[in-house]
Formats: C-alpha cells, sequence, structure tokens
C-alpha cells in the first residue's frame, strides 16, 4: 500500500468515485475506504458490492469524523466542479490534514478555488483519470477502469513532495500511468484530446438524426463505425455542459481551429483537388499510426534518468513538472539518499515524449542529470 494511505475518503460515488474505490479494495493491502454521496441507492450499490467500508451522506456526522484532523489519510473530490468551493471550504473550517486530490477533468476553476479556500494548498493534488464509460453512475463502476490509462497530476513548486509520492504510488497501483502535466496547461491539452471529441461526436450524432427522416436506412447503417465513433456523445449532457463551460475558452479555440481543418477538406472536395486532398488524408493517417498501439509501456525502450540534488521541499513536484512539460510519462520514481541533505532522484520513463527537451530543460534548472537507456530493443 502507497506510504501512510491507509484511509482514503472519496466524495462522490459514482462513475468515477465508485471505480476508485472498487480498485482500491481490490489491491493486497487495501485501505480502508469511506464514501460519501447524496444519493442512498448510489451508497447501497456500493456498500453491497463491497467497494466502500462506510457509507454515509454529506451531512451524516459520520462525515465529521472522516475529515477532521488525522480522519483519513486521503480525500478525493469525484464531484462536479461546482461542488468543489462547498467541500473545500468544510475542509479547510474542519482542519483537515490529509491530502487532497480531485478527479476533474479542467483544473483552472477547481485550482482557483481551491487557493481561495483551502488553509493549505501544499498538500492539495488535482488529478484527472483519463478513463470513463458511457455508463452513468456506479452502475457503471468498474475495479479495471484505470488499468493501462492516463492518471494526469498537477503538482506545482509548492506541492508537497511526499503526498506527490504517494499518490503517484497508489495510483499507479491501481494499473494506471501517471503523468505530470503543468496546471496552467492541463485545459488546453485536454480540450484537443478529450473535450473537443465530445462535441464532435455530438455534432456527428445531431447529423444523422437531422438527416434520419431523409434516409430510413440511415441510423440502421449508422449501426457500425459511426457507433464506436460516437459512443461518448452518451454521456452526461449535464456533466458535460459543465465540463464545457469550465473550459469554454480552450474549448472554444479547439472548435474554432477544427472547423479551419475541415473547412480545408470541404475546399480540397468541391475544387476536386485530389493532390490536396490525398495530402490530409495522408497526414492525418500517419499522425494516427504514430499513436501508441497501447496503453502498457514498452519495457524495452525504458530511460532511467538520474539526477542528484539536495533534497529540499518542492524539488520534486519541480522535475516532475519539467517532465510533464517535456511530454515524458514517468513509470517510477525513487530517491537514492546520500546523506541528511542529499540524494539522487532516480526517474523512470518510458519512451514517450522529448527526452531532449527533458534534458536541456533540467540542465537549464540547474539541475545535473545523466540518461541511461535499460534495454535495447
Amino acid at each position: 500500500m502507497a506510504a501512510d494511505i491507509k484511509t482514503v475518503t472519496i466524495a462522490g460515488v459514482g462513475l468515477i468515485g465508485g471505480s476508485i474505490a472498487a480498485a482500491l479494495h481490490e489491491l493486497d493491502d487495501a485501505p480502508r475506504v469511506f464514501g460519501i454521496d447524496p444519493d442512498p441507492a448510489s451508497l447501497d450499490e456500493a456498500l453491497e458490492s463491497g467497494a466502500l467500508d462506510v457509507g454515509a451522506a454529506p451531512d451524516d456526522p459520520k462525515v465529521d469524523d472522516w475529515i477532521a484532523p488525522g480522519g483519513s489519510d486521503l480525500f478525493i473530490l469525484a464531484t462536479p466542479v461546482s461542488a468543489a468551493r462547498d467541500w473545500f471550504k468544510r475542509l479547510a473550517a474542519s482542519g483537515y490534514d490529509g491530502i487532497v486530490t480531485d478527479t476533474a477533468s479542467t483544473k483552472r476553476v477547481i485550482c482557483e478555488i481551491a487557493e481561495e479556500t483551502l488553509d493549505d494548498t501544499t498538500r492539495y493534488l488535482p488529478g484527472h483519470p483519463m478513463a470513463g464509460s458511457e455508463v452513468n453512475g456506479f452502475s457503471g463502476a468498474r475495479a479495471d477502469l484505470f488499468a493501462g490509462a492516463y492518471w494526469i497530476l498537477c503538482p506545482s513548486e509548492e506541492t508537497d513532495d511526499a503526498a506527490f509520492l504517494a499518490l503517484h504510488d497508489l495510483f499507479g497501483r491501481l494499473g494506471s500511468r501517471i503523468i505530470s502535466i503543468p496546471r496552467e496547461e492541463h485545459d488546453s491539452a485536454i480540450a484537443i484530446v478529450s473535450h473537443v471529441p465530445h462535441m464532435v461526436a455530438s455534432s456527428l450524432v445531431e447529423l444523422a438524426g437531422a438527416h434520419a427522416g431523409e434516409h430510413e436506412e440511415l441510423l440502421r447503417l449508422a449501426a457500425g463505425g459511426f457507433k464506436d465513433t460516437t459512443r461518448i456523445a452518451s454521456g452526461s449532457p449535464q456533466l458535460w455542459s459543465g465540463i464545457a463551460l469550465d473550459n469554454r475558452e480552450a474549448l472554444a479555440d479547439g472548435l474554432a481551429e477544427l472547423g479551419g481543418i475541415l473547412g480545408e477538406f470541404e475546399r480540397a472536395i468541391r475544387a476536386e483537388d485530389v493532390s490536396t486532398l490525398t495530402d490530409l488524408l495522408q497526414s492525418s493517417a500517419d499522425l494516427r499510426r504514430s499513436l501508441p498501439a497501447e496503453w502498457i509501456p514498452d519495457s524495452s525502450k525504458l530511460v532511467q534518468v538520474r539526477i542528484p540534488m539536495t533534497d529540499r521541499p518542492g524539488i520534486i513536484a519541480e522535475v516532475t513538472g519539467i517532465a510533464g512539460h517535456a511530454g515524458c510519462n514517468i513509470q517510477s520514481i525513487d530517491i537514492d539518499h546520500i546523506s541528511e541533505s542529499s540524494a539522487v532522484l532516480e526517474l523512470m520513463l518510458t519512451d514517450e515524449g522529448d527526452m531532449g527537451r527533458l534534458g536541456g530543460e533540467l540542465i537549464a534548472a540547474g539541475f545535473d542529470v545523466s540518461f541511461t537507456n535499460l534495454m535495447e530493443d
């Protein structure tokens, strides 16, 4: 079990919160998991499945015990961002002294709320597990939801190193691949790979629906690849409306950029410009083939990065932030203490990201660094 995390409180026992609870209980040395949800049916289902040890409504006195000093080691906010302010205020008022994280898919708003409400933000580490299902609520929860999925952590220079290491270890043991991304860059990146695709899927369904009356067989024909492509459009409209508005600027910019790309395709097709159309399709095909074939890292291409350092607060968050900025995926982290004040930070990286940029930014930040390819093809 991750160091010092023996009890976990999860606010929101829906798809993500429920899946985290179920996955935690699959661990060999599982922590005790307390679940909070206003829906009695969700709590009952989670308790019956064994995902929760104890469940409670938000106003239950048991919750006050869980968020009191020493009440639980980790508090996970797995609710919509709109509920964050009330929960963060409650944590601050109770004097909660454990680690705090969230599962929100946007970070600008929730980080602003945390800065405004939490007394100690050094142990607040924003998170975003990039996993989901078209089935909403606890009924869609499953213990293997995070297996092979990216789990983004967004440390800052003030992030407590022990909190980062604890979450990196715990969530990694759920089968996810931990990657660090600076908070200020998270929303624009996720808009392109998650939020824009959801709006596109919804738009495609609207397009098909608008023409269904003209072609009786259209929706029947849509049962193949079209249905797979637009699966995410069946997600909760309320949830996705909140996500879209929380990330409205980055999402709107992404949709505008996509509109320009679609315009290129339209102009090439109308002009019967075979050369341009072929180039556009070839570029897309090449990029698509370059995506990882699977989520499991290629152990034959692991890179060990060793960084001598003075052990000081914030240094791990600084290094992992640089790694995330370079697009590198951290497979594991270890610290080899040489003396009370000096150590060697060892990162194990997969073959993703720009290693040259990583080395350059680490050196520019004043670190000595060495890279070793552990295995060759």
